[in-house]
């Protein structure tokens, strides 16, 4: 087999992964869901939404009457919490284990779903007796303990909206949130370890209300590392305190299918964060269904993990509400991948069985780096499917994955999918659709999806274009907290009728899509558009690298030229001396570039790093090192897992 990458002809032989007939033979997902879902769509997504427990069913699937506002399964009532945690019990299964929790320190907990409901109980009567109320804003501010997701659920339970703020965001971006959502109540901690050391939480929880509006009544304090916090009389309350004396009783609040079951902020152009709004009923819907047949859900034999944090969409859908409405048992961990060791997330898997490991491209290919020694210390033969989430992730970090961690037998479901859409939208099947490494592949059985060009016109195979959904789907947003034209603006003017979702994209001879990453990722180089992600793919395709960032630097010239940060694998350090040492290896990365994609993708600038600047979910930063390769002054840098980064990249290079 032979490796193609997305930007090459469609006809030349690709390098698929057909699913094995035993794991086929017994896959959740059907090639029939694809045929059921053409036939009638509306119908499909009634039969997934009667998979919940409704208090009241639903007459209605969608009422589209007010485009681009979807309203699914409105007339109905249900609540979330009761969904992904009391009808377990009622079912007999309350003794099945809901949450392995590992602490960084190799302390751990376990909590069944019995367990996890008295959790839940007490804390949404601490609530209530504090005066949160159905509909009242919740802003939430924990490290990734069994408590954030108590939290979640007893908010989901009161049919309160929670707002999930980052555990590592600043207070000013912690106060903006609270201000947008009108929250009442906060539930923090005293603090967070990481990487060994504890670090605190309410201090920022302090800043953040000074300065905000005064909406917040209420701080529920979790106790985590015992350190010394400030106190305000009347308004701070400890948790362990208030648990003493809740009751585990606590009956759910039915509420309607477009209740607001969460607030999540994300990341606007125009600086300011949008609060995007998922309800209940039609959210709860695609989470299920999509967890069930995208990890190839088997509930009573099945250990998952997902590394997510929940301050992000993925935490959301796919640690909290996914997989306790389908009586999931997982893994949550607290701490980093390399604390105390690099192998630590191999260890947890050993550790607790885990058979489905859902994390990032960046975090995988950061495991590259470290070497497969790492993970050949530990047993990951429990393993039986990997996913990818994030970004797309290029052809050799998706084989090292399946080879090193997957033992060359777990299938990868590669998800594409956003804040906004509340759930996966683009992804293999696993045991049905033949796997290319670097595709997320083909829309979901219900959703509809398409590549089109600038006149809103499909694309031919292999041509760029921009990725939209064409038909509303159940876990879409509903809006734009307290901003329905900025929700019409960013959303729905590129194509009239059209959620556009902001990612470029190809389809190639068979259908299949192919994500190059986000619009603005994209550089106009003498009038070519290439893609951020097709060049670090190219990059990161040869042997001495480990990772790559590419960015697009104003250029007099050109109007962009292309500027790739590498970092070299350890193991290639002598291969690099004995090739000429790393003037040379620039040259021959900026070739292999040339080689892969073309001669105009060429970098004119490849620069030798040993850290990129990433924020603590992952995510590079890549407009701190557009500052760099135009020589400006470096931006804001408070949301790096590690600042320090940006000074070790411009002291390298100021040496060179």
């Amino acid at each position: 087999m032979t490796t193609q990458n997305p930007s090459e002809p469609a006809e030349q032989t690709q390098d698929v992964y057909p699913p094995s007939s035993e794991f086929s033979t017994n896959a959740v997902a059907r090639p029939s869901l694809y045929e059921e879902a053409a036939a009638d769509r509306l119908k499909f997504w009634e039969l997934r939404a009667r998979l919940l427990n409704w208090s009241k069913p639903f007459t209605e699937v969608l009422d589209y009457s007010n485009a681009p506002f979807a309203r699914w399964f409105a007339d109905g009532r249900l609540n979330a919490c009761y969904n992904a945690v009391d009808r377990h019990i009622e079912s007999g299964h309350g003794d099945q284990v809901a949450l392995f929790a590992e602490y960084e320190d190799g302390a751990d907990a376990s909590y069944t779903y019995a367990q996890v409901k008295d959790e839940v109980s007490r804390m949404a009567n601490a609530l209530q007796d504090l005066g949160v109320t159905t509909g009242d804003r919740v802003a939430i501010y924990l490290p990734m303990i069994p408590e954030a997701v108590f939290a979640m659920l007893a908010c989901a339970r009161i049919g309160a909206p929670h707002s999930v703020v980052f555990g590592g965001f600043s207070a000013d971006a912690l106060r903006s949130r609270i201000d947008d959502a009108g929250a009442v109540a906060v539930i923090t901690a005293d603090g967070q370890f990481r990487r060994g050391k504890a670090l605190p939480l309410k201090p920022a929880v302090d800043d953040a209300l000074d300065g905000s509006q005064g909406t917040v009544k209420n701080v529920l304090v979790v106790k985590r590392t015992g350190g010394d916090v400030a106190w305000t009389d009347g308004r701070d309350h400890w948790w362990h305190e208030l648990r003493e004396d809740a009751s585990t009783e606590h009956e759910p609040v039915a509420v309607d299918a477009e209740h607001p079951l969460f607030i999540l902020y994300t990341s606007g152009t125009t600086g300011k964060p949008k609060g995007i709004v998922h309800t209940t009923g039609g959210y709860l819907t695609q989470a299920a269904y999509t967890h069930r047949n995208v990890f190839d859900l088997k509930p009573s034999s099945d250990v998952y993990w997902c590394t997510a944090d929940i301050g992000w969409i993925t935490g959301h859908t796919y640690v909290v509400y996914g997989p306790m409405v389908n009586r999931t048992t997982q893994v949550i961990y607290e701490g980093t991948p390399d604390t105390p060791h690099q192998g630590r997330w191999w260890e947890v898997i050993q550790k607790y069985g885990v058979t489905t490991f859902y994390s990032s491209p960046t975090a995988i290919r950061t495991a590259m780096k470290w070497g497969e020694d790492i993970p050949a210390k530990f047993d990951l033969s429990s393993l039986r499917l990997l996913g990818t989430v994030g970004e797309s992730i290029n052809p050799e970090a998706w084989r090292w994955y399946r080879r090193v961690i997957g033992g060359d037998r777990c299938p990868i479901v590669d998800t594409w999918w956003q804040t906004e859409t509340g759930a996966i939208m683009i992804s293999p099947l696993p045991g049905v659709t033949p796997l290319k490494p670097g595709s997320a592949q083909v829309p979901l059985p219900g959703i509809s999806a398409d590549v089109l060009d600038d006149n809103g016109e499909a694309v031919q195979p292999d041509e760029p274009g921009f990725l939209v959904l064409t038909d509303p789907w159940p876990a879409m947003l509903r809006g734009i907290w307290g901003d329905d034209q900025r929700f019409i603006d960013t959303y729905w003017s590129r194509f009239e009728n059209r959620y556009f979702a902001g990612d470029g994209a190809k389809k190639d001879a068979d259908g299949d899509v192919w994500v190059t990453g986000r619009v603005d990722d994209v550089m106009n180089v003498s009038g070519h558009r290439l893609s951020t992600s097709e060049i670090e793919s190219a990059l990161v395709s040869h042997p001495w690298v480990a990772e790559a960032a590419v960015v697009g630097a104003a250029d007099e010239t050109t109007g962009q030229s292309v500027v790739a940060f590498v970092i070299l694998r350890s193991d290639a350090l002598g291969d690099v001396e004995a090739e000429g040492g790393e003037e040379n290896a620039v040259q021959v990365l900026r070739a292999h570039v040339g080689q892969e994609i073309g001669p105009i993708a060429k970098p004119k600038k490849v620069l030798l790093v040993t850290e990129l600047p990433k924020t603590r979910s992952g995510k590079i930063m890549r407009r701190l090192l557009r500052d760099v390769a135009e020589n400006r002054e470096v931006g804001d840098t408070q949301t790096l897992a590690d600042s320090s980064v940006m000074d070790l990249i411009q002291r390298g290079l100021a040496g060179k």
